[in-house]
């Protein structure tokens, strides 16, 4: 039996204002029987649980700063983010990471919310939702410390190569496979040939990242079923064996 969990999607963005019902209904039609909804800043705290409180059943809620929402107001972001662990069973810390892709500016004070953020899953128990975008190296200097040892967790819109996929994977935490995988010469299906299912989970970045064929449109937790697809072609898998793997990798991640 098919069922899909999406690991990370950002339904509560006003992209999907005016459709969400529809939205989550195509992805249950799709056998996606949850997922999962990291945070980006303070200001979408609101619309990420007024989305929770619609679909308590369905979606699993994160919390955290994403690293390319660190800027000189980070210490007053956190405060209210830290805040939400009072008042909201989260199911784990995110997005979270380093960025170094769009502004490299505000480096030292991305890995200092980062490790601010990690020190938060160590004392609370939870896996975090790592963003590396062009800082690999960064981020592995700082999760390789021994204060993190028993983090857990996932790294997102992975476009490593194998070498780092398997350090990571040796850390304990999963690799997040989304929809750069169908993307022609992105490389990653190489990657993937070399990685065992068992340590990957499947994500859509919905609005972000829509596999093909719908590349460069509105993506949708509906489309996982594209990026399933294409890592049991890969991987010489029937789709109810990637799904039945990578659903139970999800829900080993999040405790569900």
């Amino acid at each position: 039996m098919i069922r899909l969990i999406d690991t990370h999607s950002h339904l509560y963005l006003d992209q999907y204002k005016t459709d969400i019902a529809r939205v989550i209904q195509r992805a249950k039609d799709e056998k996606v029987v949850a997922i999962v909804l990291p945070n980006i800043d303070a200001s979408t705290i609101n619309p990420l649980h007024n989305l929770i409180l619609e679909y308590p059943d369905y979606l699993i809620p994160l919390m955290g700063l994403h690293p390319t929402h660190v800027k000189e107001d980070h210490q007053h972001e956190m405060e209210i983010i830290e805040l939400q662990f009072e008042k909201f069973n989260y199911k784990g810390i995110g997005e979270i990471g380093i960025d170094l892709y769009w502004d490299k500016g505000f480096y030292k004070e991305q890995a200092y919310v980062f490790e601010q953020q990690l020190t938060w899953a160590i004392r609370k128990n939870l896996p975090v939702v790592i963003h590396a975008r062009e800082s690999f190296e960064e981020i592995l200097q700082i999760i390789r410390k021994k204060e993190y040892r028993d983090l857990r967790g996932i790294f997102h819109a992975f476009t490593g190569n194998i070498g780092l996929a398997k350090e990571i994977i040796g850390l304990g935490f999963k690799i997040g496979i989304g929809g750069i995988l169908t993307f022609k010469n992105s490389g990653l299906a190489e990657t993937i040939q070399g990685i065992e299912i068992n340590h990957i989970v499947v994500e859509t970045d919905s609005p972000y990242l829509a596999p093909m064929p719908f590349r460069g449109k509105r993506n949708e937790s509906s489309y996982l079923k594209f990026i399933v697809e294409k890592l049991a072609e890969l991987k010489n898998l029937t789709i109810d064996e990637v799904s039945e793997i990578t659903t139970q990798n999800a829900m080993d991640v999040f405790g569900l």
